[in-house]
Order: structure tokens, then C-alpha cells, then sequence
């Protein structure tokens, strides 16, 4: 094998393992992020079947004055 072609495979497997680690870590935060979302969601849907947590939009006064 010629010294350009082992130059050149080392520097695509460095390259393989350096992106598989950006790949394993954005894995990793997708799940964190995706739990939390699920969380937020039931809280909403808490929220909404107790009924509170209006939104107030522009000059309405909120619902205890």
C-alpha cells in the first residue's frame, strides 16, 4: 500500500471516530431533551385538566381582579 493511501485511510478512520463521538453524544442529549419534553408535556396536560394556567394576551386583566 502507498504512503498517500495509509496517509489517507488514518485520516478517515480519525475522522469516522471523531463524528461516531459527536453522534453518541447528540444520542445522548436527544434522549435527555426528549424526557423533558414528555414532562413538560404531562404538566401541561395536568394544567388543562385542572384548568389553570391561562394565558393572558394583551390588556385583559387576569381572571381574579
Amino acid at each position: 500500500m502507498s504512503i498517500a493511501l495509509e496517509e489517507r485511510l488514518a485520516y478517515l478512520e480519525k475522522l469516522c471516530d471523531e463524528l461516531n463521538s459527536v453522534v453518541t453524544r447528540q444520542s445522548g442529549e436527544i434522549d435527555v431533551l426528549t424526557r423533558r419534553i414528555a414532562l413538560l408535556m404531562e404538566r401541561e396536560a395536568l394544567r388543562e385538566a385542572e384548568g389553570t394556567g391561562g394565558v393572558i394576551v394583551g390588556d385583559e386583566k387576569p381572571p381574579h381582579y
